[in-house]
């Protein structure tokens, strides 16, 4: 029951790929181990957490280690994206774009020019 009640969790970790990863029930409560690319990873791991069990479930106990956290994340740009659309989906600040920017120029010429299948390193703030 409780992990059809984490189901989606679950789905999100595997969809993410994160390694060495466990999941038992032990004492009604259910733990989950692994390790996650980036940080923004983890935190997406979180958030789906909470969505299914609140900010604190009591049910669940998560142990999610981090693989490279010398960066927030690392982003293949899709069509039609912006800089500014980028930092906005991981720091929720369109103006952050500068610190994409900077964290990229042996790749980036100009902030506005950006084309498909780049990948950029989103730095940690």
């Amino acid at each position: 029951m409780l992990k059809q009640k984490y189901q989606s969790v679950l789905d999100l970790g595997e969809k993410l790929n994160i390694q060495d990863g466990d999941v038992n029930i032990q004492n009604g409560i259910l733990n989950i181990t692994g390790t996650a690319g980036t940080p923004y990873e983890k935190n997406l791991l979180w958030d789906a957490i909470k969505s299914v069990g609140g900010d604190k479930p009591s049910d669940l106990i998560a142990d999610i280690q981090i693989r490279d956290a010398s960066v927030f994340h690392r982003h293949t740009v899709k069509r039609g994206e912006t800089l500014g659309g980028i930092a906005k989906q991981y720091y929720g600040n369109a103006m952050n774009y500068k610190q994409i920017f900077q964290a990229n120029t042996g790749v980036l010429k100009n902030p506005d020019t950006i084309f498909p299948d780049q990948e950029l390193v989103i730095p940690n703030l």
